[in-house]
């Protein structure tokens, strides 16, 4: 039977050749595609191929390789409250900014709006996810592109400017900023320059085709990226957290979790809401029932003004678990933590938030857990 290439990667041509010069040291066969030929060294989009056989070897090296590690950052204290939100210009970015600036005027912050575009340089066959690409002849520029980039970010500033005159939409601080590279890349270090305090972006929900899941720009972001993030998939039916009435937080009993709600809770200061805690796990046993209860009660302690409920979930698949709990209990968001891991490991194993986000059409608030 015939060993079939998979994907293994998707980077900038540098990261590319990096991670094919340490796979073919220890023996393992790479093939590179999406390479521009003219000008390689400004590829971006590059799938790193190997055969499938070599995957779990591959992954271990990896694993073990420090170039993937993610350097450790100086805490910088900035008490301005900041919001987030990347757009590509469609339907559901416009929702999403519609929510973000909403929930700005609650907790009192300012607003950028952020696109990532691509030069002509890089290949048109980029697979692109939750983005939308420019497509271009050999005689574009990326002059013409970035133009055509700013009337459309015009565009999204005027249909803001009217609803805020027309009191549709509170009156926030907001500015944009355009940036050139892969919009995942982008998102991920102007968050690190920007510091929000939340990133909003909108999804295109469960109808996305499995195919597109692992290059998805939102899928990235939230398991990279240190901020919290507020995923909003395009049949959300509210553009404003205050219209939510149940927000479900997942646990799976682990310490970080309380990190992650104590973020939660400071997110949510100021929204009435119903907190309903369950489990990411569908084994309905008396142990599970017991921790459950345990958390709701300690949390009840730290917060005795909220108003908290907890259900565990019922045997069987998670996901669809997940999906009977939210219809029951009418959920309008789920918030969980994102435990970050190395970038492969989680392409191949992607995590309950990265399943979460492609299997549901209820908006999602993914809350680092790391202090």
């Amino acid at each position: 039977m015939e060993d079939k290439l998979i994907t293994l990667a998707i980077h900038t041509f540098e990261k590319a050749q990096i991670l094919k010069t340490i796979l073919e040291t220890e023996g393992i066969e790479v093939y590179i595609h999406n390479v521009n030929q003219i000008q390689p060294v400004v590829s971006a989009g590059v799938r790193v191929r190997i055969k499938e056989s070599d995957l779990p070897h591959a992954l271990r090296i990896i694993e073990d390789n420090k170039w993937f590690e993610e350097p450790v950052e100086e805490e910088v204290v900035d008490t301005t409250k900041k919001i987030l939100i990347p757009v590509d210009f469609s339907d559901y970015s416009l929702k999403a900014c519609e929510l973000g600036i909403n929930y700005a005027s609650v907790v009192d912050a300012e607003v950028m709006i952020m696109h990532a575009y691509f030069s002509p340089y890089f290949p048109s066959a980029i697979p692109m996810g939750d983005t939308l690409a420019y497509h271009t002849d050999e005689e574009g520029s990326v002059q013409h592109i970035l133009q055509r980039v700013k009337v459309d970010m015009g565009n999204i500033c005027d249909y803001i400017n009217q609803k805020m005159e027309s009191g549709e939409l509170p009156k926030v601080k907001y500015d944009f900023v355009l940036r050139e590279g892969l919009p995942e890349e982008e998102i991920i270090a102007y968050s690190k320059e920007y510091r929000p305090t939340l990133i909003v972006m909108g999804t295109r929900g469960k109808s996305q085709k499995d195919i597109d899941l692992i290059g998805s720009v939102t899928g990235e972001v939230i398991e990279v990226n240190k901020a919290p993030v507020l995923a909003i998939p395009e049949n959300v039916p509210f553009t404003d957290l205050r219209d939510a009435r149940n927000i479900a937080f997942a646990t799976s009993f682990n310490q970080r979790d309380l990190v992650s709600f104590d973020k939660f809770m400071e997110l949510v200061k100021g929204l009435d809401l119903n907190i309903h805690l369950f489990n990411i796990s569908t084994s309905r046993d008396e142990w599970n029932e017991i921790r459950l209860t345990g958390i709701h009660e300690y949390l009840k302690r730290q917060y005795p003004e909220a108003k908290i409920s907890h259900t565990v979930l019922a045997d069987g698949d998670l996901l669809l678990a997940i999906e009977k709990f939210v219809r029951e209990e009418q959920i309008d968001v789920i918030a969980l933590s994102s435990y970050r891991r190395n970038i492969l490991a989680r392409m191949f194993n992607p995590s309950i938030a990265r399943k979460m986000l492609f299997h549901t059409d209820t908006a999602l608030l993914v809350i680092d857990s790391h202090k």
